[in-house]
């Protein structure tokens, strides 16, 4: 069982589906290696991006801003490395939905931008490991950091990920609409009720 407090609920809610509690996750093959090995696709609703094995025996859902400070928590600091290794072993497969509501909040364009950034970099086979750099990297909340700049610095990090047509992507909010449709897909999900979330591993 993992307690947090409501904002991080807000922020990063975790919902977990298990099937096949009977298995094992050695069954679905080897271990990946890196980060970089793990499979990343879009969804068939166009919103939510699935990272590792399709065929974990675990799915965790995250609700996440990019700007949203519960949110760097727990993926530095909090269950996130603990889900890396799952997905690593084949033990779960994660699947994320991008809010960008702290702009309305707090001001800014910063939310919207690196979810866009991000959707960039899952076009390029990247969003893993982009995902990991901009939450190690987060400005404060208040700080509207996320500039075109920062985010194209920042892709600088992970090898292979700048090119002129991920930097336009960037820069021209490409993937504007992803956003939009991503922030009502959050919002369609609702407030989780509990600030408490539950976690089974499978038996």
């Amino acid at each position: 069982m993992v307690r947090v407090g409501r904002w991080a609920v807000l922020c990063a809610a975790v919902v977990l589906v298990v099937a096949g509690c009977g298995q094992r996750a050695a069954e679905f093959g080897p271990d990946f290696a890196s980060a970089e090995e793990l499979p990343e696709r879009l969804g068939a609703d166009g919103t939510t991006i699935t990272v590792g094995d399709p065929d974990a025996p675990v799915k965790v859902h995250l609700y996440e801003d990019p700007r949203c400070p519960y949110c760097e928590e727990f993926e530095i600091t909090g269950g996130g490395p603990q889900l890396r290794e799952a997905l690593l072993d084949r033990w779960a497969r994660a699947e994320y939905t991008l809010a960008s509501f702290l702009d309305d909040r707090v001001g800014g364009t910063g939310s919207k931008k690196a979810v866009n950034a991000l959707r960039a970099a899952l076009e390029e086979g990247k969003f893993v490991e982009y995902h990991e750099v901009l939450y190690a990297n987060q400005p404060e909340e208040s700080v509207d950091g996320y500039t075109d700049a920062h985010l194209l610095e920042l892709a600088g990090k992970v090898k292979g990920l700048r090119s002129p047509t991920f930097d336009a992507a960037v820069r021209s909010m490409k993937y504007r609409a992803f956003v939009t449709a991503s922030q009502k897909a959050y919002e369609k999900a609702g407030e989780p009720r509990s600030p408490e979330v539950q976690v089974h591993p499978p038996r």
